[in-house]
């Protein structure tokens, strides 16, 4: 590995270790050159979503995804313009992993520029594949797995039931923001309406809403689990780890009474230790 090659994959990893809270735990379970290529993924999908969140006027997060859309482009014809760019371009060449799922990601983010309503859960799902369905179809490819007909669905199915699950946890945060990512025909459902969740009325129909959108979050992630058995073993580790961390926190954000107007809900640390710690056996190929 080249100087360049290995101090752009070890700025990859320093931000993921700094700000992958939910995966940084479950990277350690790979052999180091799928590590680093989690790593270089994460990076560039870490960027990505800080520019379009950043506090500076519409236009201007336009522009600079744009930018960055170009500099993305360009790196995949080896025209490096930041320090994640060697690595990045070289776990997409070591990994095959198909371009057009990063684009898709970059598309993912942009949407929050425009929307901040969906109307039904076809037009959310949109949304949730973009986000992070891609981001796990590109995982595949870094991890090792077999039944391409089978395993993708399975991988697009867990990126729809981790977004749900962030949209729970983010519910109060993301209606401060103006965003509302509970499609419209759910909230018509159960007759809770957009000024209540605004003015964070906790009720009834609040608590039903929520139950059914939490049913529909446990129904991908029972799909998700099926695709355990199709990947290689520290692929399959750092798979479990990721699945069972997503499902402790909606279950953790149902046990709370959905008490997401008042504090973000969180898996421990120990928590996320210990299932790391119960992966092992499945990273040396015991399970």
């Amino acid at each position: 590995m080249t100087s360049s090659l290995a101090r752009s994959y070890a700025y990859c990893e320093r931000l993921a270790r700094r700000q992958a809270a939910n995966f940084y735990h479950a990277f350690r379970l790979l052999p180091r050159p799928q590590r680093q290529a989690m790593c270089a993924l994460y990076a560039f999908l870490r960027i990505s979503d800080d520019l379009a969140d950043a506090a500076t006027p519409l236009p201007s997060k336009r522009q600079a995804l744009d930018r960055w859309r170009t500099r993305w482009q360009l790196a995949r014809e080896g025209i490096f313009s930041h320090r994640l760019h060697a690595a990045l371009h070289h776990t997409m060449k070591t990994y095959a992993i198909p371009p057009h799922y990063l684009d898709e990601a970059l598309t993912g983010v942009a949407m929050d520029l425009d929307i901040a309503r969906y109307d039904t859960f076809e037009d959310l799902y949109h949304y949730c594949y973009r986000v992070a369905s891609v981001v796990g179809l590109s995982c595949l490819h870094i991890w090792g797995f077999r039944e391409p007909g089978t395993a993708l669905p399975l991988a697009e199915a867990a990126g729809i039931a981790f977004q749900l699950t962030n949209i729970l946890r983010d519910l109060g945060e993301d209606t401060q923001r103006q965003r509302i990512y509970l499609p419209s025909e759910d909230l018509k459902r159960f007759a809770y309406h957009e000024a209540d969740l605004q003015r964070g009325i906790r009720d009834e129909r609040l608590r039903a809403l929520l139950t059914f959108e939490a049913e529909r979050a446990r129904h991908y992630f029972q799909r998700a689990e099926n695709l355990l058995p199709l990947l290689e073993p520290a692929g399959r580790a750092v798979f479990q780890v990721m699945l069972r961390t997503y499902r402790a926190l909606l279950e953790a954000i149902v046990a709370s009474g959905f008490d997401v107007f008042a504090r973000r809900i969180r898996v421990s640390r120990w928590r996320k230790l210990w299932l790391v710690i119960q992966a092992i056996p499945v990273r040396c190929g015991l399970r």
